[in-house]
């Protein structure tokens, strides 16, 4: 039984021991859960697996983050991790193929727009949400700055900060508007006015960036965002 100072998280993506952002993530909740004096659990759980994966058995879980590494294995699964995290209102975190991911589910769940979909996944996707970036930033670094009084879990972001990247795809700009007021709208944008994070207003922690914020933990640094994850998974939720 996990203990009131324990939060437990659930990775879900196809684990890959090279892959930088994947050694990031356990660093990264380990900082967090050193500043907060908690203990912070993990468990990967494989994108294949997820339409497998009971509701009980995510229901385990405080909070859900949707990793890097895609394309996915099962972008089905990934999908419905997220529209489990959504629509319970379980703090969700996705960071690069997870913001990505996050798009398409809103737009096909929320939206109505059943054929969303991801141009790596699909080159031939009429309605590609997530398209190739003019520009990759793959291991880039880029400026970022966020909307004013974007606070998720009370914690206050900087105005701008450096963000870290290994990124081929983002929102196609076709599809911006969608995005830029409702529910789940964009909250930070590159200094070239390209969307870079989203949130949903209407749940307790619904937050995507297209960076990746857990590289931070590489220099022994706690990203302000892993922060607040972390953080909201231990507020009380249905």
């Amino acid at each position: 039984m996990p203990q009131p100072n324990t939060a437990r998280i659930a990775l879900i993506g196809d684990f890959g021991a090279a892959i930088t952002a994947h050694q990031a993530i356990p660093l990264a909740l380990a900082l967090a859960a050193k500043a907060q004096g908690i203990t912070v659990d993990h468990e990967w759980i494989a994108t294949e697996t997820v339409g497998h994966v009971t509701h009980d058995r995510l229901a385990a879980f405080d909070g859900i983050w949707c990793v890097p590494g895609s394309p996915y294995r099962n972008m089905d699964g990934a999908l419905a991790a997220i529209a489990y995290a959504r629509t319970r209102a379980i703090p969700y975190l996705g960071t690069c193929g997870g913001y990505q991911h996050a798009l398409i589910e809103y737009a096909r769940n929320v939206l109505g727009m059943a054929d969303a979909d991801h141009a790596e996944s699909n080159p031939g996707s009429t309605r590609p949400i997530v398209s190739a970036l003019a520009c990759a930033l793959v291991e880039a670094n880029n400026r970022v700055r966020f909307a004013p009084g974007f606070a998720p879990a009370g914690l206050v972001m900087p105005s701008e900060m450096t963000a870290r990247y290994r990124c081929s795809y983002g929102l196609n700009p076709d599809f911006a508007h969608l995005f830029a007021q409702g529910d789940l709208r964009i909250v930070a944008h590159d200094t070239n006015g390209i969307p870079q994070a989203i949130a949903l207003d209407s749940h307790p922690f619904f937050v995507g960036t297209a960076y990746q914020p857990e590289r931070d933990a590489l220099a022994d640094e706690l990203n302000p965002l892993i922060d607040a994850f972390v953080r909201a998974t231990l507020a009380p939720h249905p």
